[in-house]
């Protein structure tokens, strides 16, 4: 049976299998339940770790089948949804494909079933915050807006909800954006790509044109927003410059012929007008943006060009950078004990993000790091370890990985996290930063990144009660 993917329309006729019962399979199935003729679950995890999936397919009489068990019901199957984090050229992802079933990312069924305009931004590090904060903006201008994806809330459960005069606002990463066939935001947006995952790609040009993928399939009247100062984004055009063929519109730190969005003398972020009035307009001051870093900088000019893209009024935008309040475990301050700055930046799952906010902070910095690493290199943030703090504190299965490129600052290792945040407060004092910037995956020793930030500020306040 080979299905044309044209022809899939996700209602009466279709009969769907989703592949992976996390969070955004189960909202895949409750969305399309109501829709479509049949709907079967399958997930190649444990019994234990499925048991609360399976209870919710049960009690909505959903069908799990077994991988074993696909065979008796791949030939009535029309299409299959695959949840983020399911490898595409997976064993099991290929038994589906070769029995001529199309295998949709949830992604590209989102956007196959919304009805508003999608703003889709993806990067390496910072994306979260930057979703959040377009979110926030579109809110502040006074429309009904949406935020899924990869930030936590499933996106076909947020598309499901829009009406066509409302906005939708979707993180994506580089898994997800693999699968997609016809996924076409209104506007897209990259705000980084630097080294991270590779331990599923097997090099950056792959990795990159992973991310490449969310503008694919724009044409002239959307936009593409994109960071000049990042040259692997600054190359996606291509060589003979046809590759976008939205309309591009580029931020950057300072002025460049190409920049629509720049600093002004480091204090000031301008906007100069690709049509119209050409004369620069100042959006806001620097010193007004709410977040840690010069990272966050480049966060916020991607944010305020994509509401600026969508036509959006400049009071409005600078309103909701100035309200805008840090997501958890990024750069999030937990206490200020005895003059020790005490930061969770659990969600920095990558050296370019732990670099990033190593250079966040001008006072001396005592950081705690490590984890499961995703097949990244260590050698770039070794330095900057070196360099910018008195002490490192590691953790986790690519602890002695990550110490042999730390050259010039005390290195300390902790079996857990309460170890950790106790040998980190005595190499600290008053007027230093303790600092959670793990650079790795946190499932070697945590369930997920959150229980990593929430069992480091238990360890910072001494209580297992977090916040």
């Amino acid at each position: 049976m080979n299905i044309p993917i044209s022809s899939v329309r996700f209602d009466r006729n279709e009969r769907v299998l989703v592949i992976g019962l996390g969070r955004s399979g189960r909202a895949s199935v409750a969305v399309l339940q109501p829709r479509v003729a049949q709907i079967y679950g399958t997930d190649e995890g444990p019994p234990s770790a499925l048991a609360p999936a399976l209870a919710e397919l049960e009690a909505a009489g959903v069908p799990f089948v077994a991988p074993d068990a696909l065979g008796e019901i791949l030939p009535k199957v029309t299409v299959a949804v695959l949840s983020p984090g399911i490898p595409l050229n997976g064993e099991l992802v290929r038994r589906i494909q070769a029995a001529g079933v199309p295998v949709f990312s949830e992604v590209e069924v989102a956007y196959r079933i919304c009805q508003a305009p999608i703003v889709a931004l993806t990067g390496t590090k910072g994306k979260s915050t930057t979703t959040a904060l377009i979110g926030e903006i579109f809110r502040h201008a006074g429309f009904t807006t949406y935020v899924g994806g990869n930030i936590g809330n499933a996106l076909i459960a947020e598309t499901a909800k829009a009406k066509p005069e409302d906005w939708v606002i979707a993180e994506v990463s580089s898994f997800q954006l693999e699968s997609i066939r016809s996924f076409k935001p209104r506007i897209s947006c990259i705000i980084n790509v630097t080294p991270d995952h590779l331990d599923r790609y097997h090099s950056m040009d792959e990795y990159a044109e992973a991310k490449f993928r969310i503008f694919a399939n724009q044409g002239p009247g959307d936009t593409f927003v994109g960071n000049l100062d990042d040259p692997i984004v600054a190359a996606a055009p291509g060589e003979d410059n046809t590759r976008i063929r939205a309309r591009a519109l580029w931020f950057s730190r300072e002025p460049h012929r190409q920049s629509t969005l720049y600093m002004r003398n480091e204090s000031a972020i301008v906007y100069a007008p690709p049509t119209g009035d050409p004369r620069p307009v100042e959006i806001m001051n620097v010193a007004d943006i709410p977040l840690h870093g010069a990272h966050n900088v480049d966060n916020v000019m991607a944010a305020v060009l994509v509401g600026l893209a969508a036509g959006l009024d400049r009071t409005a935008i600078a309103g909701a950078v100035r309200a805008f309040k840090p997501l958890h475990h990024r750069l999030e301050t937990v206490a200020d004990q005895d003059g020790i700055l005490y930061v969770d930046d659990s969600k920095a799952t990558n050296p370019g993000a732990v670099i990033a906010a190593l250079r966040s902070f001008d006072r001396p910095i005592v950081l705690i790091a490590g984890g499961k690493s995703k097949g990244t290199e260590f050698s770039d943030v070794g330095k900057v370890i070196s360099s910018r703090t008195k002490a490192v504190v590691l953790i986790g299965e690519a602890a002695p990985e990550i110490a042999k490129h730390v050259k010039r600052s005390n290195i300390a290792h902790a079996g857990s996290m309460d170890e950790a945040v106790a040998v980190a407060r005595s190499f600290a004092e008053s007027g230093d930063v303790v600092l959670l910037s793990p650079g790795c995956a946190s499932f070697d020793m945590f369930a997920s990144a959150e229980a990593r930030g929430e069992a480091f500020a238990a360890a910072v306040n001494g209580t297992a009660r977090v916040r």
